[in-house]
């Protein structure tokens, strides 16, 4: 997964950001029966909530290659309900609250 935050300059202070994009790669869900396509739905809602209304740190542009450390999760969530669970763990990650490795 990589995560990418645009709109920084170099030698300055860090600009709000105009955009910030999250790229996976590959995501695999071993054990559930979700529709893909309604937890993607789901997963970019709740992540845009999430930054729309407590944002992430501005401190110059950065990039995560791997946000991992995601808690375990009951096979029979709904699509919508593991989207939003996803989502609630990348912006944690991209919030320096949880795990981020490079």
């Amino acid at each position: 997964m990589g995560v990418t935050r645009s709109g920084g300059t170099a030698g300055g202070p860090a600009p709000v950001p105009r955009e910030i994009r999250v790229d996976i790669g590959e995501l695999v869900l071993d054990g559930f029966r979700a529709d893909p396509d309604r937890v993607a739905a789901s997963f970019e809602h709740e992540l845009t909530r999430l930054v729309r209304e407590r944002g992430v740190p501005a401190d110059g542009p950065w990039t995560a290659d791997v946000l991992s450390g995601l808690p375990p999760l009951p096979a029979g969530l709904s699509a919508r309900r593991l989207g939003q669970e996803l989502a609630r763990a990348v912006h944690e990650g991209l919030s320096g609250r949880g795990e981020v490795t490079s």
